[in-house]
């Protein structure tokens, strides 16, 4: 059942995306009582490493919790999740945590979380037998949507802001056969209209107002407590654009603890980048309406000033007793330095987790004995430019505090002993 944030309506699902009655976001409801009955941490953990389909793949493996109305012939995983959890001296002592845990949503298929929604989102489209799914996208939406499309065998149209996409993720968009739309106009544009053509032109909508996408985004929470053998961390703290996974987020979390799967629930964290906030200006006002702003950050994949999933991540954020920080470019491509250098590597938007655990720290929200768990969203070569240019000091504004430039050196064996002892 889908039942409306706003005013409460109920509807059986289909190929739409707002309150009938009020234009509001939609939730999926699930049974929690039937559930009670269905799931445990025996059923899940009995699933891992399974080789029967689907519930190798992350996100079935919960398939309960996830999606219960799609059968086998319709699910279409690659598969995705399962992804995995890193520590790192260098991180620890760059957030000054020393019990920070890193899960690396990087490793799926197209190199990003989005394909954790993406599975079912593209599953439900296929269940409901629609011939074309559209998305607005800055980029990692794109690549994942037009992946999972042509395995559906399903025709993909991509609506992007033109000029403000990195090439890592366009070329995937391209290359997965994606019908791709340039708007001139920025994400928000761009996500205005890929809403007004979709019910226009009969095109499944597979942005997070999807409330699919938010189901299969549930995913990554299931699986990191899963791995962190069912006893949650303190926080969570995850980099906020359109605000899909702070919205998954705490619904996974309200859904863990009221089927008795977990104790306590963590405090989310959601960062935004300081040129693209108004998220975090909301909160910090104690605002109760969003106010747009015109998105500037190098993080492109969080580069949206009017998020459409602000409401849900707001009651989740109450719900966990969590909050909402800011970081500026600076401390995210410093971040990520860090974290490319220990061998893990995210692209920008990534490192804002990271980033703000630090300053959250810094400011005494965070202790720095708490379990604290980061979300890594994005592969490094999703931005392959803004990591070199970092390292080139080549990006305005930015001093690179760690920066690892290349050495060039006169062809000979001496040349190179000064460079490798220097």
């Amino acid at each position: 059942m889908l039942r409306c944030i706003d005013c409460g309506g109920e509807f059986q699902p289909g190929a739409f995306y707002r309150c009938e009655k009020c234009s509001g976001l939609l939730d999926v409801v699930p049974d929690i009582e039937g559930l009670k009955e269905k799931v445990s941490r025996e059923l899940f953990d009995s699933r891992l490493g399974s080789r029967e389909f689907p519930y190798g793949s992350g996100i079935w493996r919960f398939r309960e919790l996830i999606h219960p109305l799609v059968e086998d012939k319709n699910i279409v995983s690659r598969p995705e999740g399962n992804t995995n959890l890193y520590s790192h001296g260098k991180v620890s002592e760059y957030s000054g945590i020393k019990d920070i845990v890193l899960k690396h949503e990087g490793e799926n298929p197209s190199g990003s979380f989005k394909d954790r929604g993406m599975s079912p989102g593209i599953s439900e489209a296929k269940r409901l037998d629609m011939g074309t799914v559209a998305c607005a996208s800055t980029g990692n939406t794109s690549a994942s949507m037009a992946a999972y499309a042509s395995l559906a065998g399903i025709k993909s149209v991509v609506f992007i802001p033109e000029g403000m996409i990195a090439f890592g993720k366009l070329s995937q968009a391209l290359a997965y056969g994606a019908k791709v739309l340039q708007i001139k106009g920025n994400f928000d544009r761009a996500m205005g209209l890929v809403q007004e053509s979709s019910k226009e032109l009969g095109m499944y909508l597979l942005n997070s107002i999807n409330p699919w996408r938010i189901e299969g985004q549930k995913s990554i929470v299931f699986e990191l407590i899963q791995q962190l053998g069912w006893n949650p961390p303190d926080w969570i703290v995850v980099p906020a654009g359109n605000l899909g996974n702070s919205s998954a987020f705490g619904k996974a979390l309200r859904e863990l603890k009221e089927l008795g799967l977990i104790d306590k629930v963590p405090r989310i964290a959601s960062v935004q980048a300081e040129g693209a906030n108004p998220f975090y200006r909301m909160w910090k006002g104690e605002e109760d309406v969003l106010e747009s702003v015109k998105p500037e950050t190098i993080a492109s994949a969080i580069k949206i000033g009017n998020p459409i999933s602000w409401k849900k991540a707001m009651r989740a954020i109450k719900f966990s007793n969590g909050v909402v920080e800011e970081v500026s470019d600076q401390e995210i491509m410093d971040a990520k330095a860090i974290i490319d250098a220990s061998g893990i590597g995210c692209e920008p938007a990534s490192a804002a987790s990271v980033a703000g655990a630090k300053k959250l720290l810094d400011a005494g929200v965070i202790d720095g004995k708490e379990k604290v768990a980061c979300i890594i969203t994005g592969n490094i070569l999703k931005d392959p430019d803004a990591t070199i240019n970092y390292h080139l000091g080549k990006l305005e504004g930015i001093q690179p505090k760690f920066s690892n430039k290349p050495v060039v050196i006169d062809a000979d064996l001496e040349s190179v002993r000064k460079a490798v002892s220097g």
